[in-house]
């Protein structure tokens, strides 16, 4: 049966593709050790990986690779958000998968995989409900460089165990529902969350940039989830959190607010966020 593998370094990544024949189809697997839903998507592809024989040449290839310690690799592969699955064959990029729905993972790597048949036969395996993806932040080599969501640059859209057409449809007090359990998980993705405009490599409003520049200069270690990206989200987020306007800073699942309240409470505190900097001496 094949394996998830993992590539500890460049090099190995490099040496891994071009060995790889040009009908093997390679799928590349983009995670943040310390974002849950990436625990969840590495369970689902090993899963999957072990439904397919070890052949010579190899069918598939199921590679895992850190998006964080390999930042290069991430972006080349325009990884925005983990967990993050790209689908290649003859160094062609098939597809990108950004976020945790586990079934469009699955249906990509069997419409790409060709003749080779999963070893159980076809007999699709159980895949869980999904979480939120975090999204990849593309800063400089600091710790605020985390793979953090979005979920695209923003977190898939969720996904049932059950195919979509035998799901009954929500209503809208439903759908609301289900809206703000996404957005209750989603601000609790990382210990600091920063809800903008664009990414913090490429900030779409000037609000944005400059709190991405004090988390920045403060070393802090933070997620980030593109709002442009997802309008159910941005939408969504100015109800559940009664704050209209973004950027929109949380803290430990708890709202901050914007630039000018960020700004007012390290005025007040110098100290405010230091517990989340990387550059906090250990206890």
């Amino acid at each position: 049966m094949s394996a998830l593998t993992e590539v500890p370094s460049e090099a190995a990544f490099a040496q891994h593709m071009s060995n790889a024949p040009a009908e093997t189809l390679i799928v590349l697997y983009f995670y943040a050790s310390w974002a849950a839903p990436c625990t969840q998507m590495r369970n689902i592809l090993s899963a999957l990986a072990s439904q397919y024989p070890a052949t010579t040449p190899p069918t598939v290839s199921f590679v895992s690779i850190d998006a964080e310690q390999l930042p290069d690799i991430s972006e080349e592969y325009d990884v925005s958000a983990v967990p993050f699955v790209v689908c290649v064959k003859n160094g062609e990029i098939l597809e990108s998968i950004s976020g945790s729905d586990a079934i469009k993972v699955r249906d990509a790597i069997e419409r790409h995989v060709g003749g080779g048949a999963p070893v159980d036969g076809g007999h699709r395996a159980h895949i869980p409900p999904p979480l939120s993806a975090v999204a990849r932040e593309n800063g400089p080599a600091t710790a605020t460089q985390q793979p953090v969501s979005t979920p695209d640059g923003s977190v898939g859209p969720a996904a049932n165990a059950v195919p979509v057409s035998a799901a009954p449809a929500l209503t809208p007090e439903q759908s609301k529902e289900a809206l703000f359990a996404r957005l209750g998980e989603l601000v609790k993705a990382a210990p600091v969350m920063l809800f903008m405009k664009g990414t913090p490599s490429s900030p779409q409003c000037g609000f944005s940039r400059q709190l991405v520049g004090i988390l920045r200069e403060r070393s802090i270690k933070y997620g980030f989830f593109n709002i442009l990206a997802d309008e159910d989200v941005r939408q969504g987020l100015k109800e559940f959190a009664e704050w209209p306007t973004f950027p929109q800073l949380w803290v430990a699942g708890e709202l901050v607010g914007g630039l000018d309240i960020v700004r007012e409470e390290i005025n007040a505190d110098p100290d405010f966020l230091a517990d989340f900097s990387v550059s906090k001496p250990a206890a």
